[in-house]
């Protein structure tokens, strides 16, 4: 998917999310993209891994019966010809398909390292964090 901003990056993985739409979502992530995520395992390397993943997540939402919204906050971007740094808080906010009813809602903390590969920004990189209750161990999702 062309793109001609890094920041188009964002807009694209809200759309994707929003949608359910892996091939979408995909798109804007490079073939031996590198995760550390938040949910499950402790990496993710490569696009055929990120997939089964997206594949996952997604299968779960429509299950569920949701759509999820994606909101940034306080980003922050550095960008020069070829290469990008992103962070920000991202707010994933879970609603029902019918009614769209508010569900829940939690805020993860997001690095994004992008590169342009022919013209277009993609993920390389991408952490998620969220900080850590030192007494129990559990991460802390609602902080804000």
């Amino acid at each position: 998917m062309k793109n001609g901003a890094a920041k188009d990056v964002l807009e694209v993985y809200k759309t994707a999310v929003y949608e359910q739409d892996v091939e979408k979502f995909l798109s804007i992530h490079a073939e031996n993209v590198h995760i550390y995520d938040c949910w499950g395992n402790w990496e993710c390397r490569g696009i055929s891994e990120w997939r089964k993943n997206v594949i996952e997540w997604f299968t779960g939402l429509n299950a569920e019966g949701e759509i999820l919204k994606v909101l940034f906050h306080e980003v922050k971007m550095e960008e020069s010809e070829t290469v990008a740094f992103v962070h920000c808080e991202v707010v994933f906010a879970a609603y029902t398909k019918e009614t769209e009813e508010k569900l829940r809602q939690i805020a993860n903390r997001f690095t994004f390292c992008l590169k342009k590969i022919d013209g277009s920004w993609v993920i390389a990189h991408q952490h998620s964090s969220l900080p850590i209750d030192m007494n129990t161990g559990k991460g802390m999702f609602h902080l804000r």
